[in-house]
């Protein structure tokens, strides 16, 4: 039996080590890291449409939240402080809602906190889809060419210098 399983194991090791680098998950898999991240579009709070395909070239933050998740509205301030510390830069923050309300929860949000972000939505559900999304926050690092550089589960301190310079590496690239 343990013999059985070690083939198994190893087999399936291998069949994983045989994707191509870049390339995407099969249909329904969740997103890897160094793999091409899915294409979404979201639409933000002044209803103008956003393509990641559009974002091509910009390293790109595509964070996952909630305003009623306690880790997102910690790691809030974080990200404000990051967003601002990268103006001018090939960089470009995502924050997609998965609020049920919708735009007015967002609104209502940001109104009552202080608190500002680049705030999309995704009314049909197809970019959290598309992402595998287990819980928020979840945030994936993508690249100037399109590929996921990191998968982040939970809340972090985004203006940190190790993220400010692991960001302004694949800037880099």
């Amino acid at each position: 039996m343990k013999k059985w399983l070690m083939v198994v194991c190893c087999s399936l090791l291998l069949v994983a080590g045989c994707s191509k680098e870049g390339s995407q998950p099969a249909r329904g898999a969740k997103p890897l890291e160094k793999h091409k991240a899915p294409e979404i579009s979201v639409v933000a709070l002044d209803t103008t449409p956003l393509t990641l395909e559009s974002l091509k070239g910009k390293v790109v933050l595509l964070n996952f939240w909630a305003t009623w998740c306690p880790p997102c509205r910690e790691e809030i301030p974080s990200m404000m402080k990051l967003n601002q510390a990268m103006v001018g830069k090939p960089f470009q923050m995502v924050c997609v809602s998965v609020d049920e309300g919708g735009k007015q929860a967002v609104q209502d949000f940001f109104k009552n906190t202080g608190f500002s972000l680049p705030a999309y939505l995704d009314p049909t559900g197809q970019a959290a889809a598309a992402y595998g999304l287990t819980g928020v926050p979840e945030t994936f690092i993508i690249d100037k060419q399109g590929v996921i550089a990191k998968k982040v589960i939970g809340g972090l301190d985004w203006a940190s210098p190790e993220v400010i310079a692991f960001l302004e590496g694949l800037m880099q690239q």
